[in-house]
């Protein structure tokens, strides 16, 4: 499944769910998501981000230092679902369900 590049996905989603004024392919995949030099996310969207890829890709963010470390671009969101999905056993159970 790692050949599979869920990066045109990611950034659909990226656009639709958090109404951002811009199109996917303007969307870098190095591009930084939050802060004053990317797309300028805040804490709100980080919320609804995590909440998009659950229900996009059946992935979950545990926590916010995982967070910190997965959706800092669109390539590490790629390679944090592609980790996740990985890690999913036969049974088809979500991973990183709260406790």
């Amino acid at each position: 499944m790692s050949d599979v590049d869920l990066r045109p996905r990611i950034k659909e989603m990226l656009v639709k769910n958090l109404m951002l004024q811009t199109t996917p392919d303007q969307i870098g995949d190095d591009l930084p998501l939050f802060g004053p030099n990317g797309l300028g996310l805040d804490s709100i969207d980080a919320l609804e981000l995590v909440v998009s890829m659950e229900k996009t890709f059946g992935v979950g963010v545990p926590n916010s230092e995982v967070a910190g470390k997965a959706l800092r671009t669109v390539n590490t969101i790629h390679d944090y679902i592609l980790e996740k999905r990985e890690k999913v056993d036969h049974t088809g159970e979500k991973i990183d369900k709260p406790a």
